[in-house]
């Protein structure tokens, strides 16, 4: 397998999404139920609109409770995929067409979700990680926030007392949770699910996937990091040709313009924190694909080396979305 490695620039702050939305998006999120826990903040009407935009399909990528130029993208497919208005804004119409279930729902930890095993630390560099037998979550913060598509930080304003034992409560977005892939293998390039789909598209401009369905409806959509003024996209029709899960990744530094000189080729073991995550899609096109990131809030605000990089999560979705053959189109 080919790979393509991914270094994240410096973030930029995303826009805040228009403060009329979070208004009008009040009503939703204070028809929440109160938490399980006295001690928990009750959620905001930004971690509201995330999550149900997350469940209807429509990823804000990282759910960290302060919409932004991720969340508005959803938006608007949310509101394309439902003949409304496409403004980027939560008016009425959108708020009464969004799933209405609670935001965030009580998780009980248990002794297999802090057994790990875990990696302290996650060097930086190449060659030290290709020393490791998995690039493995580095706590069960990390572990527990990718499963329900949020960040540590998110959780921990969530349980602000929380204590890592089994048998805890903890209050976590309601959203399907991301089951990680038990080993390394090729998933299946025919999914049921892929019966449904015409094209996958990714879009240079907006920054955003958007999976069409034969009837040209959207079925998915999700936040992307696509190329960077060193390695643009590729512009251009693709085609799937295999899905990895828990890939490792093959570095060759020749094909990177700021590798160090002192690298050689390495094998950089498989897990949640490998350079490409969780899930490779691979294309027809040398050393390109759609994958998962080690760092899924930097999506839409860093540069890539060139390929797609979505949430681990959603690059899973992706992954169940497609087979063989399904046509890319990388777009301006």
């Amino acid at each position: 397998m080919t790979s393509w490695l991914h270094r994240a620039r410096a973030p930029r702050r995303p826009a805040c999404l228009a403060l009329a939305a979070a208004c009008l998006w009040a009503g939703v999120a204070a028809a929440q139920p109160a938490s399980s826990s006295s001690s928990s903040p009750a959620p905001s009407a930004g971690l509201a609109l995330q999550v149900a935009l997350d469940r209807a399909g429509f990823s804000p990528g990282a759910i960290d409770g302060a919409p932004g130029r991720n969340t508005r993208l959803a938006v608007q497919h949310f509101q394309e995929a439902r003949a409304l208005p496409v403004t980027g804004e939560v008016d009425d119409a959108t708020r009464a067409a969004l799933p209405a279930e609670p935001a965030v729902v009580p998780y009980t930890l248990t002794a297999e979700d802090l057994a790990g095993p875990f990696v302290a630390r996650i060097p930086n560099d190449m060659m030290e990680k290709r020393t490791l037998e998995v690039l493995g979550y580095a706590t069960p913060a990390e572990m527990l926030a990718e499963r329900f598509h949020t960040t540590p930080q998110l959780l921990a304003r969530l349980n602000p007392r929380l204590s890592w034992t089994a048998g805890t409560v903890v209050q976590v977005p309601n959203v399907t949770p991301f089951v990680v892939p038990a080993t390394t293998e090729t998933r299946e390039v025919n999914p049921p699910e892929a019966a449904k789909v015409a094209s996958v598209r990714v879009s240079r401009a907006s920054g955003a996937l958007v999976i069409r369905g034969t009837d040209d409806a959207i079925l998915f959509a999700a936040p992307v990091t696509s190329g960077s003024k060193h390695d643009p996209l590729p512009l251009g029709t693709w085609k799937v040709t295999a899905v990895y899960l828990r890939p490792v990744f093959n570095y060759n530094p020749d094909l990177f313009w700021d590798a160090d000189e002192a690298h050689a080729r390495a094998r950089i073991p498989a897990g949640p924190n490998n350079p490409v995550g969780l899930v490779w899609i691979d294309l027809d096109k040398e050393h390109y694909g759609l994958h998962g990131t080690p760092a899924p809030e930097r999506i839409g605000v860093s540069q890539s080396h060139g390929c797609v990089r979505l949430t681990n999560w959603d690059a899973m979705r992706v992954a169940a979305l497609v087979r063989t053959g399904t046509p890319v189109h990388f777009e301006p």
